[in-house]
């Protein structure tokens, strides 16, 4: 009786234990080097192959300059993270949801303040992201085209960038700058190469190939070859329809590859307690200074 009593009141404590301590989230952000390289699709099919995989994924639309998640999952958000910055409403009241139980954090086109937030802005957001009461396991972060600032800075605070390239020489070009900006002086070492828009699985290791060559040539990095999505028209039929491929095409090809993508992110180390609550992202990410 007193051993049941004891394994009761240790359970009550291990849960409470839970309940104080939350869940390290797992920060991925999704980057190019230009645009028009199908960024912000692979985000999108990512994030919900992922939640359909039994995982809890929020999807954080980044790009202030043509944010387009909501739009290209044909969700309507009328509140966006400029309101959550002003101190309008809380993150809860702006984050819709998306398929598969996917929860997305909409941005707002042309708005740059995520970049210059006051002090006392930055200790809102903060806070925002501490009282989020929804459980994550990932959050993913759909960054602008380019390498601009903005790009930088989330690239930065994420546990884990994946750089999307495509057969272009600008993309390569583009997407060695990226990597060589947070090597050099953000000390990012780690980088996830992904292949979009391949005509076959040679080309993806081609262009990866590529461009593992001339980063080991020059920057002490690490490259991993994440894999390829092969060119397919249903994907662009998706689009069209405002949808995600993997929604409405579950067994087209590049369905079946986001599914291995998503197999592999699942398996990348969850980190530490300590650095991997999402309030620690945000710090990191209005903190220009910090090392990746």
């Amino acid at each position: 009786m007193l051993m049941h009593i004891a394994e009761k009141t240790m359970d009550q404590a291990d849960g409470l234990r839970r309940m104080i301590q939350p869940r390290p989230v797992k920060v991925i952000a999704v980057t190019g080097g230009k645009g028009g390289i199908g960024k912000t699709n692979v985000s999108v099919n990512l994030a919900i192959t992922l939640a359909r995989q039994n995982r809890k994924v929020m999807l954080m639309d980044a790009d202030f300059g043509l944010a387009n998640v909501d739009v290209m999952l044909g969700l309507n958000s009328r509140k966006n993270m400029s309101h959550v910055v002003s101190g309008e409403c809380s993150l809860e009241e702006i984050t819709v949801d998306g398929p598969a139980g996917l929860k997305i954090i909409p941005s707002a086109s042309g708005n740059n303040s995520m970049l210059n937030l006051t002090t006392v802005e930055h200790g809102g957001l903060i806070r925002a992201f501490s009282e989020f009461t929804h459980d994550v396991d990932v959050l993913l972060v759909d960054t602008a085209a380019g390498i601009s600032e903005s790009v930088v800075t989330y690239a930065r605070a994420a546990h884990e960038v994946i750089v999307v390239v495509c057969d272009e020489p600008a993309s390569l070009t583009d997407a060695y700058a990226l990597i060589k900006i947070l090597h050099r002086y953000h000390g990012v070492y780690r980088f996830q190469v992904l292949a979009n828009m391949t005509n076959n699985a040679y080309e993806g290791r081609n262009l990866f190939g590529k461009l593992s060559k001339v980063a080991q040539r020059f920057l002490d990095v690490s490259l991993n070859y994440m894999g390829c999505i092969p060119r397919d028209d249903f994907l662009r039929k998706a689009v069209q329809r405002q949808q995600a491929v993997v929604e409405a095409f579950p067994r087209s090809s590049s369905a079946i590859e986001f599914a291995k993508l998503a197999k592999k992110a699942d398996e990348w180390p969850m980190p530490e307690v300590a650095t991997g609550q999402m309030e620690f992202f945000i710090e990191r990410l209005i903190q220009p200074g910090n090392v990746a």
